[in-house]
């Protein structure tokens, strides 16, 4: 080739096609299917058990005031008989790591018990698709409606987002009831006299509401939940998931009714594909386990219906192992196994934090002392000739009721107590209206030559009269050298 040719070769232009790649991945609509079976009834079991607390706990009355309430404004959080204080911090944290390794256990067991059965996103989803259904249809009625605008899709569309923003507000106000009580919010929000952090968390969470059971759905259990994604380090061979039986399923093929189950070589899948109708998620448990899979039980419940229909056995698809299913094992060799190591660590763990969280709550102390000791003078004499130590007890009633306290002291006979209230009046003990903090002043006096001298510990008792408790708090009386 000369050196003309050359040049035209490099010179030629080679055209680059543009490649775009999308990081959104489009998804059908899912027309899930109702189902009946043991754990439909045990989702709408949870469904009612939940909801019935979560909407009616904030309208109980305790003691004349809201069962439950978080009141952010006077820093104080009543749970039934229980009031927690910002300094009882511990408490929540002692909550949370007891319900994380409460879900480590489930998982451990028995896979994602929470997303199928109490999770708040499974929960909603399925009380809207129940208003769905009930004013749209069944499955096939749904699909014929979303096919063609008629007036009858404008009408009832219409009036189901009517219902789920109604159902939705609800949600918000029940929620924000939790923060402020319940009973001034429904008037404040009948006369539209809302607070702003009020409308915001109502607006908030119903908004949410209606969008993550309306629309976003099995989307949020896909691509937002982050427990789909690291479930997977907490399952092992022996964790209860939803399995298909593959080696008596596979191959599948449709057949009559009266045909042998096992006829012209099939496996006992009809292939009706109602598994996969029925699945919240959109997916096909007959392709292994998946992560999108949340653990409903619904393709079980739909599965053993079509088998009795069909007349053979139940369980082609099920809640099993890993390891059973590969092994063919026993019922009592799964609940064998599942007292392994892992379990029994998370099942120790759980129950000590339990037990000790439930010793902390019931022994604990409905009002506070902290003493001060006077630092800036030691010791000072008295016009009597007695040795002064001065103090300052910060008393702080915590409950609800009045209470009447009286101060001794004990470790030094010698000592003589004088109390001196905030308003100047000496008292031998003090009345403390609910949750009202006080500073006592208190003189400990003790004669010349009584005491060696140096640092003698001190102990003060702070006595409740109406339950008889008594809070000890120590610290130190100093005698100074002549």
């Amino acid at each position: 080739m000369n050196d003309h040719n050359k040049k035209a070769v490099n010179e030629t232009t080679i055209p680059v096609q543009e490649v775009v790649l999308s990081l959104y991945k489009s998804a059908d609509k899912i027309y899930m299917r109702s189902v009946n079976g043991v754990f439909d009834r045990w989702r709408w079991a949870m469904v009612w058990l939940t909801q019935l607390f979560f909407y009616g706990v904030p309208w109980i009355n305790w003691d004349g005031r809201q069962a439950m309430l978080f009141d952010l404004d006077e820093k104080r959080f009543y749970i039934f008989g229980l009031v927690l204080h910002p300094q009882d911090l511990i408490y929540l944290t002692f909550l949370l790591i007891i319900s994380a390794f409460a879900l480590f256990l489930f998982t451990a067991v028995a896979g994602r018990l929470w997303c199928g059965f109490t999770c708040p996103q499974t929960v909603y989803t399925e009380i809207f698709m129940w208003i769905e259904e009930k004013i749209e249809g069944d499955r096939i009625a749904r699909i014929k409606l979303d096919q063609a605008w008629t007036s009858k899709r404008i009408t009832r569309k219409t009036f189901k987002h009517a219902v789920w923003i109604t159902f939705s507000v609800f949600t918000g106000f029940t929620f924000v009831g939790y923060f402020t009580p319940i009973q001034s919010l429904a008037a404040h929000l009948q006369t539209f006299d809302l607070s702003g952090w009020e409308t915001f968390w109502l607006g908030f969470y119903s908004f949410a509401t209606y969008g993550n059971a309306g629309f976003m759905r099995e989307q949020v259990c896909k691509y937002m939940c982050p427990y789909a994604r690291f479930q997977s380090a907490m399952f092992d061979q022996d964790t209860l998931i939803v399995t298909y039986d593959e080696a008596r399923g596979e191959p599948r093929g449709a057949r009559s009714k009266k045909a042998e189950e096992h006829a012209n070589g099939l496996g006992s899948c009809i292939d009706c594909n109602i598994c996969v109708q029925v699945c919240p998620t959109g997916i096909d448990i007959r392709n292994g386990l998946q992560y999108e899979c949340i653990g409903c039980g619904a393709c079980i419940d739909a599965c053993d219906d079509v088998m009795d229909k069909m007349g053979y056995a139940k369980g082609l698809i099920k809640y099993s192992t890993q390891h059973a299913v590969d092994n063919q094992l026993s019922k009592q060799q799964i609940v064998s196994r599942m007292f392994r190591p892992r379990v029994l660590m998370y099942t120790g763990i759980l129950t000590v934090l339990v037990i000790g969280m439930s010793v902390s709550l019931y022994m604990k102390a409905d009002f506070r002392v902290d003493i001060l000791r006077d630092r800036g003078v030691l010791a000072r004499m008295t016009d009597d000739g007695k040795f002064e130590n001065v103090y300052t007890l910060k008393l702080d009633n915590q409950s609800e009721r009045v209470k009447d306290f009286r101060l001794m002291v004990s470790g030094l006979p010698e000592a003589v107590l004088q109390i001196e209230d905030e308003d100047g009046q000496q008292k031998a003990f003090s009345q403390l209206r609910p949750f009202e903090a006080r500073n006592i002043v208190v003189e400990l006096q003790v004669a010349d030559g009584a005491i060696r001298t140096g640092s003698h510990p001190v102990y003060f008792e702070i006595r409740d009269l109406s339950t008889n408790e008594i809070v000890k708090e120590k610290s130190v009386f100093i005698m100074p050298s002549n």
